[in-house]
């Protein structure tokens, strides 16, 4: 037998042992069968690789029950094939994790800053989340997003007046929403992408080692930095 087909052998029954400890270890089920069963569970990568999966299995029937003799088979999974299976064992048994990819140094703000300090620091560090804190309590996030549509339905009832005013109040307008999500460092990539294509109003996900809204925060997940992890905070 080639070393692709080992190869491909190999990461194939990975997968297969991993899918039997999904499922508690079910007794006379075949691989394709564990593959509908796991795509139909929520929050399921599954999905995504079923078809895959499913052609993996013609394949892999192929090389074990058509070997001519034990040094000689038919079937030998061609290069694509076996990187294919070990990217999709890789993402099924040992699939990215939030951090170290958007972990950064988040900062933290005061519930009574001042609003005109806020926009001080957006034109100045174009910083575009503002996670707010009531000693050391977590109250919510401000973003460049719900600032314009605040100072919108300011701007609509006359001159807008920025004295006095402070980020308590942001928290408080309308716009807000659930428009953040707290999750663990554990949480993974996968998980934070479908949070952000099933929840509309999500602007960010912010990281603590827990998932603790007052945890210290190791991290932040806008959408962008999903596809673009190099433009800077």
């Amino acid at each position: 037998m080639g070393e692709r087909a080992e190869e491909f052998l190999s990461s194939f029954n990975r997968i297969e042992k991993w899918f039997r400890e999904q499922l508690n270890n079910p007794t006379n089920m075949g691989f394709s069968e564990m593959v509908r069963r796991l795509s139909r569970k929520k929050d399921s990568q599954i999905p995504l690789f079923q078809d895959d999966l499913l052609q993996m299995a013609q394949l892999r029937n192929a090389i074990v029950h058509e070997q001519i003799s034990t040094d000689f088979v038919i079937a030998e999974p061609n290069e694509w094939a076996v990187n294919r299976l070990l990217e999709i064992e890789k993402s099924l048994i040992s699939p990215e994790t939030v951090l170290p990819r958007f972990s950064k140094k988040v900062t933290g703000f005061d519930v009574n800053i001042s609003i005109k300090e806020i926009l001080t620091i957006v034109a100045r560090k174009q910083y575009s989340q503002f996670p707010i804190y009531d000693d050391g309590i977590f109250k919510g996030l401000i973003t460049v997003r719900g600032l314009g549509i605040w100072l919108a339905v300011e701007s609509s009832k006359g001159d807008i007046q920025l004295e006095g005013r402070k980020a308590s109040e942001l928290l408080v307008s309308n716009y807000k929403g659930s428009n953040y999500q707290f999750v663990s460092k554990d949480t993974t990539v996968f998980q934070v992408e479908e949070m952000f294509v099933t929840q509309v109003k999500l602007e960010a996900i912010l990281i603590t080692k827990d998932g603790n809204p007052n945890g210290s925060l190791l991290g932040i997940i806008r959408p962008r930095d999903l596809y673009n992890n190099l433009e800077k905070e």
